[in-house]
């Protein structure tokens, strides 16, 4: 277990029916090849990142990566034969984070909380601001896979239109009002008063939403991504957010993330935290109290399984 997975080991072992040994490795280790003579050739290796440009590959018979996103694993460096897995389980708490995006920004709340002075009660009373509301208002979900649907789910129970851009979803569920094509996004950005970005990190998506696209949408929507902060041009989006070319943004992935404890870098090239119309938030929208235990017991299953010779769950490829 690489880094952060390490600090889960408990949440694994009390799911695993296997008796398996358990060896922690340092972030570093997700890089650098000087604990692969650690590393079995029936090993299983649990680790967000993993790349080897340099040196050679080590052989293990599976890499299962404790999150959805692969863009921090270079599948070159996986010896022939070894599987690649993830995890998913976040799609009801980053649904629910979207989803009080939208309300915080409707009908801001934690301001009205912060205004309630008792002492100027009959001021604040006879002064009270209208505030917005979610209902018949059009979200945009750039990505409809679980995570886009498990919003859909929400915001069409508050009265929203949904319109959904993916390049393979399908709409058996009917939960969006419109479904697009990749190719028919800008269709899609000029309709909505909120964007959530909820597609994976590819080479088609790096950059995605840039000036052009920003300028597409409407002078009051709301740009939200918890996928990853690459689909946006980090740029387009500082001016086009301080010029108030849109009316804000939520964002809780970044452009930039430290590789170690120790790597003190800055979570974007702009300061986006000075800006009063945009919501800053540390990568933490599906980190919830369960979703811990939810993704190691997949892993624990999917160990079980290997063992086994049983199917793995969520099985991405197996390298040739």
């Amino acid at each position: 277990m690489i880094g952060e997975a390490f600090k889960h080991k408990e949440e694994l072992l009390s799911q695993l029916d296997a008796d398996v040994e358990i060896i922690g490795l340092p972030s570093s280790a997700a890089y650098l090849p000087e604990y692969d003579q650690g590393i079995g050739k029936e090993d299983v290796v649990i680790s967000l990142k993993f790349s080897r440009k340099n040196s050679g590959k080590p052989a293990f018979r599976l890499l299962h990566v404790p999150g959805a996103g692969l863009d921090g694993i270079d599948t070159d460096s996986l010896a022939q034969g070894c599987m690649l897995c993830n995890v998913f389980e976040h799609q009801v708490p980053i649904a629910e984070y979207v989803m009080l995006a939208m309300l915080e920004w409707e009908i801001k709340f934690s301001e009205m909380r912060r205004s309630f002075i008792p002492e100027k009660w009959a001021d604040i009373y006879s002064g009270r601001i209208p505030h917005g509301e979610l209902y018949c208002k059009t979200l945009g979900l750039v990505g409809f896979g679980g995570i886009g649907k498990a919003i859909a789910v929400r915001a069409k129970v508050f009265g929203m239109k949904v319109i959904a851009v993916d390049k393979f979803a399908n709409n058996d569920h009917g939960l969006a009002d419109v479904l697009l094509k990749n190719e028919d996004i800008d269709e899609a950005l000029k309709e909505c008063d909120y964007v959530v970005i909820s597609c994976p990190l590819t080479e088609e998506t790096r950059g995605w939403i840039n000036k052009d696209r920003l300028e597409k949408m409407k002078a009051g929507a709301v740009l939200i991504n918890i996928s990853r902060g690459g689909i946006i041009s980090q740029k387009d989006a500082y001016e086009a957010l301080s010029e108030k070319k849109i009316a804000g943004a939520v964002f809780d992935v970044w452009w930039n993330y430290p590789k170690s404890p120790e790597d003190r870098v800055y979570p974007s090239d702009y300061p986006f935290h000075l800006l009063d119309n945009v919501i800053c938030t540390p990568h933490s929208c599906a980190w919830t109290n369960e979703l811990t235990w939810r993704r190691y017991g997949v892993i624990a299953k999917n160990i079980d399984n290997l063992i086994a010779g049983s199917p793995l769950k969520n099985l991405v490829c197996i390298k040739k």
